[in-house]
């Protein structure tokens, strides 16, 4: 939400961010440099700079250019001490540095840059203290993405592997099911496949609580017979191969007890039962949306605030004579696109509102993508409708109008 209550008097202090230090720089309204310091990120030392600032003016603008991770603890001290915290971009800081004298580059500077920007632009975004729910599923959200991350990178290498000995067998298995992991855990080589036998295989698999043992046993032994050559380095390959096999398993495991924990923290939100209401929503896209959100819809002021942050709402690139020329923005929040697109993708094949609408769209010589966009975009003015009148979703639901 954009923030209009300071004014052109008011101090103000840019804060370039830093994993061990940061560098703080204090502007009066004239853009002159009051302070210019580098701090370490340690509580004492971040106390001590907020009262020396303060003892410059108690009427500050303080602005970052992180706005979680490393600059966590500076956030929670400014905000716990009522200071008004604004938030630039790492990018329009590099781009702005660019129309400031000077080539090199310094944490001064960049602090200089953040400063001054804050003095003059009054469309920054304010920084504002979260509930502990939604930093909570933040956590949890954040961890389960890289969990998901870590298990792609693996799958990839393990299908790799497999590919450079046994690549009928590859072909066979979906790596994305537990039944071909568990199969992996004990055979990768076509020679090991055919000595064990399709009875003696299935017996295997069936004792390891292998969903459809027979089937799976018959397109591994299928895969075995037709490859009898042995590739070099097969060995040390299968047991690569195992060792995968076994780090995607285990990385299964550790993203259905987060999921859970996403589950039970989502449930226990005041708004879980609104946003779930929305077709296409459920515990995982809705902890994503209050993690990015906090559920907090006064932060942007207006549903197209929100669309246009989710990356859902086109934007202009006019020149000259040509006008109407829209296109997807460059900078956007992925996660809030994530939750939108894919929530419009589920909604298309579970609710008839969607489907029609979609079809629609698709109707008009609209593409795919394009036509799962423009339903993201109606069901951000619905999400919106929803939370700011706390009622669940219906169908038929009128939509507010956008400007």
């Amino acid at each position: 939400m954009v923030d209009f209550s300071y004014r052109l008097h008011t101090r103000t202090a840019g804060t370039d961010i830093g994993k061990t230090h940061h560098h703080c720089v204090v502007l009066n309204a004239e853009g002159e440099r009051l302070l210019s310091r580098r701090v370490l990120n340690d509580e004492p030392e971040l106390l001590a700079l907020l009262a020396d600032v303060l003892a410059l003016d108690v009427d500050v603008v303080w602005a970052v250019n992180v706005a979680d991770g490393m600059a966590a603890l500076w956030i929670s001290v400014l905000l716990n001490h009522g200071q008004r915290l604004v938030y630039i971009p790492g990018l329009a800081v590099n781009r702005a540095s660019a129309g400031y004298r000077g080539m090199g580059k310094t944490d001064a500077k960049d602090a200089t840059v953040i400063a001054d920007q804050a003095r003059m632009r009054r469309d920054l975004t304010v920084l504002r203290s979260d509930d502990e729910q939604a930093i909570e599923l933040r956590v949890l959200t954040s961890r389960r993405a890289d969990l998901n991350a870590d298990r792609t990178r693996r799958i990839n290498r393990l299908r790799g592997q497999l590919t450079s000995i046994f690549p009928a067998f590859e072909r066979v298995l979906d790596l994305t099911n537990v039944g071909p992991l568990i199969l992996l855990t004990g055979y990768q080589a076509p020679s090991a496949l055919r000595r064990t036998g399709g009875k003696r295989l299935v017996t295997w698999l069936r004792n390891r609580s292998v969903r459809s043992p027979e089937a799976l046993a018959e397109a591994a032994l299928e895969a075995a017979e037709r490859q009898h050559t042995a590739v070099p380095g097969e060995k040390i390959t299968a047991q690569v191969i195992h060792t995968l096999a076994k780090e995607v398993m285990s990385l299964n495991e550790q993203i259905s007890e987060i999921d859970k924990l996403i589950a039970a923290r989502f449930r226990d939100h005041e708004l879980a039962e609104v946003i779930s209401s929305m077709p296409g929503i459920g515990p995982l896209l809705g902890a994503e949306f209050l993690a990015a959100t906090a559920g907090d819809m006064s932060r942007y002021g207006t549903a197209d605030r929100l669309a246009s942050l989710a990356g859902v709402a086109p934007v202009p690139r006019d020149s000259g004579t040509i006008s109407g020329n829209l296109h997807r923005p460059r900078r956007y929040h992925r996660g809030l696109q994530r939750v939108f697109y894919t929530s419009a993708l589920i909604s298309i094949r579970s609710c008839g509102d969607s489907r029609r609408f979609y079809e629609r769209k698709r109707a008009e010589g609209e593409r795919h993508t394009q036509a799962v966009l423009a339903l993201a975009r109606r069901r951000v003015n619905v999400l919106w409708a929803l939370i700011r009148d706390g009622q669940c979703y219906q169908a038929h639901l009128p939509v507010t109008a956008t400007a």
